[in-house]
């Protein structure tokens, strides 16, 4: 039977305590009524167009998302702004909106980073950046592959566990350098680069990583680098999350996961490859 929205809320700030969220984040509830019933969640990476599309044609209840509606103040959410619009479609809908970002980054067990590095099949992650009491909680991991492999290997293994997008996976590095640590970090983690190396990660894997930080990475003795959609990164977190909600609650709430793809890339043309771009 459906539970009480707050109760829903309540598991989900167990998980993804927003103590750890960062300062400037916005997670939490967004909008909907605390005491109406919840009897279907849908997971999804963002709060689209089309993921609020399926959520009112399915009937959801609650959409919970990684990445925030409203990440910055707002004064009003007027229905002919886009954001705004959404608001107006959900509450039209008595759909309700929670967001888990850098908490759910951060949470040890069932968080973004740590199921990032268990899609990989890490044996051992850790934080590549600690935070709060306990010491699974925190940014990033690493951890080691169950046998030793060569980064284009490894780059194949991303591509195939990873959910596609027009970017695919781009690789720094020489592809048959022997990948055994890897480090990663779900998201913009480019700012984590010295924690892998520190770490001796062979391969540090994240997202947006920019020009200048990766040419300078292959200047020094230190991990190869893998590019990846964002979106790509963190969406091994939504099945673990909707698995976990579930059985936090009992099994009385049904949860889906979307499969709208909200990467916001959409074509891709390839310019001539050379040898080295081959990964062979």
């Amino acid at each position: 039977m459906p539970v009480p929205l707050r109760e829903v809320i309540a598991a989900l700030d167990a998980r993804y305590d927003r103590a750890l969220a960062e300062s400037w984040d916005a997670v939490g509830p967004v909008c909907g009524d605390p005491d109406e019933p919840v009897g279907r969640v849908l997971f999804a990476v963002d709060p689209t167009s089309a993921v609020v599309d399926e959520v009112v044609g399915t009937g959801t209840d609650l959409l919970v998302t990684h990445h925030p509606l409203f990440l910055t103040p707002v004064h009003g959410v007027p229905a002919d702004d886009p954001k705004g619009a959404l608001v107006h479609r959900l509450v039209r809908a008595g759909a309700a909106l929670f967001v888990a970002h850098t908490n759910a980054d951060r949470a040890p067990g069932s968080g973004v980073n740590a199921a990032l590095a268990d899609v990989l099949g890490l044996v051992g992650a850790v934080p590549l950046e600690p935070a709060g009491a306990d010491p699974a909680a925190g940014l990033g991991r690493v951890g080691d592959l169950p046998q030793p492999m060569t980064l284009a290997s490894f780059a194949e293994r991303v591509a195939a566990v990873l959910p596609e997008t027009v970017g695919g996976v781009r690789v720094a590095g020489e592809p048959h350098r022997v990948v055994r640590r890897v480090a990663v970090c779900g998201g913009s983690g480019g700012s984590l680069l010295g924690a892998a190396a520190a770490a001796g990660a062979d391969v540090f894997l994240t997202s947006d990583l920019k020009h200048h930080p990766v040419s300078d990475a292959g200047e020094v003795d230190g991990p190869a680098l893998c590019d990846v959609a964002h979106y790509a990164s963190e969406w091994p977190w939504l099945p673990v999350a909707a698995a976990r909600l579930a059985e936090d609650l009992g099994g009385q709430v049904e949860v889906a996961v979307s499969r709208r793809r909200t990467d916001p890339w959409t074509h891709h043309v390839s310019s001539r490859a050379t040898q080295d771009d081959q990964l062979s």
